[in-house]
């Protein structure tokens, strides 16, 4: 908006005077003593400002000028930009004889015309009046053909290029990561090929005339500043159409650039501003900006990580006042890095589609250098009256697993029964969300897992198996999680042994008269006594759809022997006396676990 403003008041200043010919000038707003430092000060100013242009100066500086303007307009534009403190105070008015090579922008001449915006006559209504010699109504008489040429429109000025003495002044004056930076480029285009360290020795020489060459300039083996713009330039191009730009979020208190083409800010929920995809390429970046000390940051370093965003496989690192996380699956790559300076917590996550690490990467490096922080910081309060769900951390998804089922520990070494359903075509499995376990074995014929913790486990309790026969018409009860982990500990569902058999006469399969869900399938059946009768199986899939308080479970028989092939030895005993719901319920929850399936 303040550049619109500025342009309008320079707009109305310079409109109506008169096309006086006189020479183009410049107002000359600040100088650099090197390239880089030049390029990222135009940036700044040209996101706010118009004709901004940068010009090489004896003795190896770097100016920033706006025009080319008249006399008269450059004095005006001067005065204007001052005292709206859009340039510094000691601004002043150039020749072009002060200036050199043109380094921005791309490809601009030295001392291009002026467009004549402000000198353009207002359009005059037109009549066409008949030639002369020929009667109202009459075609007009054909003008006579042109005998003389056009003036063919003279050239361009050539861009002035640098000696190759001057270009090794201009070079001495990178500093070592800008040389590195310059190798990193050449390589790039494919030219260098040895190590990034900044010294230019002949093989980084070679690489350079090399270039040169392809490029259709002398090969020197020096890069002037020309060509060294250039070859940035090309650098660049990879992140065409992605419209990358240094975006200032006084909300949040970051500036930083962005890739505005294809991101877009939706809402901010504390401590998180989301910039989320506006195509369809599936890019997000959130900034993150919170107060805060060493704590606040361990906690906000445990929770990024418990998000869908943010997959598990990558590399981790934190420091006391820092952390950065990368995070890869089969759909994105995500780079988190935060840091604490002040009571004030600040960072951002680049969440980018596989499958394009040259975009990704450049895009990120330009992340990391532009980033920088402002004064203020997101409030606690931000989004607060947006909807809330149990899923989401400050509007972005918790990381959830492909499915979950029951199961429960057999052993005191944290061996646990499941169904096999449960660890099919999973990435990982876990035991209670956080613990890993591997699968000892998986068998299709009985519908039965067996899963050993990778690390250390002390269950509380573990399941005595029923030696005897069951009663037909006993009261049983399944312990599992129902809705796959939604609710924290173990639901106990009651029902009756309607049968010893599966509906097709299987011997190892019981069927129960009792509504379980998907999430039960591989919870413990307990009799009434509290020891385990099998392991309650998925439901029945098939063209009939049976009542929904039919259930099947594998027999504690078929159980014992599945356990004892993984090498694991079962507690058996006799059933006791009937317990009371209560009880029952504290058994289940010492034994049964939630099993989660991850990507």
């Amino acid at each position: 908006m303040h550049r619109i403003l500025l342009s309008l008041v320079l707009a109305v200043t310079l409109l109506g005077r008169p096309a006086v010919a006189q020479e183009n000038v410049w107002v000359q707003i600040e100088a650099q003593p090197t390239l880089s430092e030049a390029q990222r000060a135009i940036r700044l100013y040209a996101q706010r400002l118009q004709d901004v242009n940068g010009f090489s100066l004896d003795g190896g500086w770097y100016a920033i000028a706006l025009g080319p303007y008249s006399r008269d307009d450059a004095g005006e534009v001067l005065r204007v930009l001052r005292s709206e403190g859009a340039i510094p105070r000691d601004a002043y008015i150039a020749f072009s004889s002060a200036y050199r090579q043109q380094f921005y922008p791309v490809g601009a001449a030295l001392n291009d015309p002026v467009t004549a915006t402000a000198t353009e006559q207002p359009e005059v209504e037109t009549t066409t009046l008949p030639a002369q010699g020929s009667e109202p109504g009459e075609e007009p008489a054909a003008e006579p053909e042109a005998t003389a040429a056009a003036e063919a429109e003279p050239e361009r000025p050539a861009i002035p290029d640098e000696s190759p003495a001057e270009a090794r002044r201009s070079e001495s004056l990178l500093s070592r990561e800008e040389r590195m930076q310059l190798q990193v480029m050449l390589q790039w285009a494919g030219f260098y090929d040895a190590g990034i360290d900044g010294a230019f020795g002949r093989g980084t020489r070679s690489s350079m005339a090399d270039w040169q060459q392809a490029n259709g300039f002398e090969p020197t083996g020096v890069l002037t500043s020309y060509q060294r713009n250039q070859l940035e330039t090309q650098y660049n191009s990879v992140l065409d159409g992605l419209g990358v730009k240094l975006v200032r979020d006084d909300k949040a208190g970051i500036e930083i650039k962005m890739p505005t083409e294809v991101v877009a800010l939706k809402d901010y929920e504390a401590p998180f501003a989301h910039y989320d995809a506006s195509t369809d390429l599936p890019a997000r970046v959130i900034l993150v900006s919170q107060e805060g000390d060493r704590n606040t940051l361990r906690g906000l370093y445990e929770i990024m990580q418990t998000l869908e965003i943010v997959p598990e496989q990558g590399e981790r690192q934190r420091r006391d006042t820092a952390f950065t996380i990368e995070g890869r699956n089969s759909r994105i790559v995500s780079h988190t890095e935060v840091s604490l300076d002040g009571g004030v917590i600040k960072g951002f996550t680049l969440v980018w589609p596989v499958d394009d690490e040259e975009r990704r990467t450049r895009l990120l490096d330009a992340m990391q250098t532009s980033f920088r922080t402002l004064p203020a910081v997101l409030p606690a309060s931000a989004g607060l009256d947006e909807g809330q769900s149990v899923d989401l951390v400050s509007g972005l998804q918790v990381r959830r697993p492909v499915k979950s089922r029951s199961g429960f520990y057999v052993d005191g070494q944290g061996t646990v029964v499941t169904v096999a359903e449960a660890v099919n075509a999973c990435g990982r499995v876990t035991i209670d969300h956080d613990i890993e376990a591997q699968v000892l074995s998986s068998d299709a014929d009985t519908g039965l897992a067996v899963l050993r913790p990778t690390g250390q486990v002390a269950p509380i309790a573990a399941a005595t198996f029923s030696g005897g026969v069951p009663r037909l018409k006993s009261d049983v009860a399944v312990a599992g999680y129902p809705y796959e982990g939604v609710l924290n500990a173990p639901t106990l569902t009651f029902g009756q042994l309607a049968d010893l058999r599966g509906l097709n006469g299987e011997e190892n399969v019981r069927r129960l008269a009792l509504a379980a869900q998907a999430g039960d399938a591989g919870g413990p059946v307990f009799d009434a006594g509290g020891a385990v009768l099998g392991v309650l199986l998925p439901p029945v899939e098939s063209a009939q759809k049976l009542p929904e308080d039919v259930s099947f479970a594998v027999d504690a028989g078929a159980v014992r022997q599945a356990l004892s092939a993984a090498g694991v030895e079962a507690a058996t005993g006799e059933g006791g006396s009937a317990l009371d719901p209560e009880d029952l319920i504290r058994i289940a929850e010492s034994m049964t676990v939630l099993v989660s399936c991850w990507d």
